[in-house]
């Protein structure tokens, strides 16, 4: 993951790893997703098929996930115009304004 933090001796070296069942078993999971270096991880893990090339994947199946994007975090998503004609049908008091 070095490319990912700029060099290797900028890489964390304590991490928490949760298992997918573990994850699944909360009663609410927040997943915050922004700026375009996130874009394709966010549409695989919203759009794609659950898989374990996309861990986060099965957080389409979570009882209740919120997901928090920015605009550049959602660039890639092909379904934009569906998921804010979701929004836009929920009660207020569902909503984040």
């Amino acid at each position: 993951n070095a490319s990912a933090f700029g060099s290797p001796d900028k890489v964390p070296g304590h991490v928490l790893t949760m298992g997918l069942g573990t994850i699944m078993e909360a009663r609410c999971c927040l997943l915050l997703g922004f700026g375009a270096s996130k874009a394709a991880a966010i549409r695989d893990m919203i759009e794609g098929p659950v898989s374990a090339t996309c861990p986060a994947s099965i957080l389409q199946f979570h009882e209740q996930a919120i997901i928090i994007l920015d605009v550049a975090g959602a660039s890639k998503l092909s379904r934009t115009s569906y998921f804010e004609e979701v929004y836009a049908g929920k009660p207020e008091w569902q909503r984040w304004e």
